[in-house]
């Protein structure tokens, strides 16, 4: 019996993969729900002077989960949302309206023509 690999038999190295690859990536440009409910939560809470650890207890959940939601890194339960919202005095509606409002104008402004100027010769008779 050898040592030796046959041959045949190759090393594939294991690489994390980016996303699920079961998850289709979203179009370039497309806001994340996850970003646009962090930003939300962040915006309410900085609005309020209230700390990451003040709202995190209050809503029953780790400072550092809460920090990873506001920076779009985690996508949250409806649960842990909802927590958080009513943490600032939020309803679940509120904080997925502000979101929705926040989208909706995201895509408003990227359908929009560019607004930089044209090169041209206008004559005007």
């Amino acid at each position: 019996m050898s040592s030796h690999t046959p041959n045949d038999a190759r090393v594939v190295p294991l690489r994390p993969r980016a996303g699920r690859p079961d998850t289709p990536a979203p179009a370039p440009g497309d806001p994340l729900w996850r970003d646009l409910v962090g930003d939300v939560l962040r915006g309410e809470r900085q609005a309020q002077q209230r700390t990451l650890k003040d709202v995190a207890d209050t809503a029953r959940i780790s400072v550092p989960y809460l920090s990873e939601v506001e920076r779009g890194r985690k996508e949250a339960s409806s649960e842990v949302l909802a927590a958080a919202a009513r943490a600032l005095g939020l309803g679940l509606g509120d904080l997925l309206s502000r979101a929705h409002g926040e989208l909706a104008r995201q895509t408003a402004a990227a359908r929009r023509p560019s607004a930089a100027p044209t090169r041209g010769l206008c004559l005007a008779a």
